[in-house]
Order: C-alpha cells, then sequence, then structure tokens
C-alpha cells in the first residue's frame, strides 16, 4: 500500500447541535497537520469543514480545498478560501468527488449529514468493487456512526455485502487515535488500542 501523504476529512458544513463536532474538527485538523500530512477536503470555510481546515491551518499544516463553483458563497468565503494552500474549483460534484479521491491516500469521516454519507459510502462501494485499498475510518465522535455501523452490520448479515474483505472500515471512538490507526493499517502493524475496530 502506498505512503500516506493526505488524508482526506468528510464532515458536516454545519455545526451540528453540539459542540464536540466542532471541536472534534479541529483536532482532527491538528492531528493531520501534526503528522506532517496534508489535508484534502471540500472547501468549506464553515461549520465541522471550517474547523476541520481551521485546525490544520493553525498547526501549520498544508490545506487543500476542493469546492464546486455553485457552493463557493454557500459554504465558504471568498476570503478565508484565499488562506488554503491549494483550491480546486470544480464545475460539479461529481468532479469534486473524484478530484478528493485522487488527492488522497486515506479517508476519515466526521459527523455530517447526508452529503457526508454519500461521500464514505462511495469510497466504500470502490473499495468494494476492487478500485482501491485505502484506509477509511469512521471517526465516531460521542458514537455518532453507531446507527450506520449497525446498518452496514445489518447488510452483512443479510448477505448483502459480498465482499466484506475489501470494505474494512475502522470505527474510532478518540480523534486522537484517527491519525495513528491510519499509519497503522498501512504498514500493517497493529494499531494496539481497543478504540480501534473493524467491524465489516
Amino acid at each position: 500500500m502506498a505512503e500516506i501523504r493526505s488524508i482526506c476529512v468528510y464532515c458536516g458544513s454545519s455545526p451540528g447541535r453540539s459542540d464536540i463536532y466542532v471541536a472534534s474538527g479541529l483536532q482532527l485538523g491538528r492531528a493531520i497537520a501534526g503528522a506532517g500530512l496534508r489535508l484534502v477536503y471540500g472547501g468549506g470555510t464553515r461549520g465541522v469543514m471550517g474547523a476541520v481546515a481551521q485546525g490544520a491551518r493553525d498547526a501549520g499544516g498544508r490545506v487543500m480545498g476542493i469546492i464546486p463553483r455553485f457552493l463557493m458563497n454557500k459554504e465558504a468565503t471568498e476570503a478565508a478560501l484565499q488562506r488554503l494552500d491549494e483550491l480546486v474549483v470544480t464545475d460539479n460534484m461529481h468532479q469534486r468527488k473524484h478530484r478528493m479521491f485522487e488527492e488522497s491516500d486515506a479517508f476519515v469521516a466526521l459527523p455530517g449529514g447526508i452529503g457526508t454519507v454519500e461521500e464514505i459510502v462511495e469510497i466504500m462501494t470502490w473499495g468494494q468493487l476492487g478500485h482501491h485499498k485505502k484506509p477509511m475510518v469512521f471517526a465516531n465522535v460521542a458514537g455518532f456512526w453507531n446507527p450506520m455501523i449497525a446498518l452496514l452490520d445489518h447488510m452483512r448479515a443479510e448477505g448483502f455485502v459480498h465482499t466484506g474483505h475489501l470494505v474494512q472500515p475502522l470505527v474510532i471512538d478518540r480523534i486522537d487515535d484517527v491519525v495513528p490507526a491510519i499509519l497503522a493499517r498501512v504498514s500493517g502493524a497493529d494499531a494496539g488500542d481497543q478504540a480501534v475496530i473493524d467491524r465489516m
């Protein structure tokens, strides 16, 4: 498996109803930067999305934002976008997702809405089809992803996940464990932490 240079983070452009979501975004951004890795994300400057980018920038990290033109005034401000190290403006969501995939060596889903679910599910689908072997993580902040993990377990139990060995996302409860778990997954080492669970 290739070396980890960039981590893509999927998350909400809203802050959510608990302060823990934005705090987790800041913490993950700092952790990615602290490991010397580049953050790739959806380019938004608000909500959890903005917090991840801010955390990475505050820690001296490199940030690439990828955003469709039609969302630039909805999810971001022009001034904030100019502070990113790299900005890619796409024509549509499909181009955005494909570019995020190309630029990233691992994928993390923080709390978010329908768009966040769609993004991480697509990455798992591509993994199931054998298109990549990049690490995938559910950052299970305050148990946010428990219903999703239960649904995935149900799909498998009912016989609808036929190549589950190709879809093995890590479910990680502590933000501090996310980056080490990704690096351990790539190196083939055991992360050695009960917070890291292969559930599929």
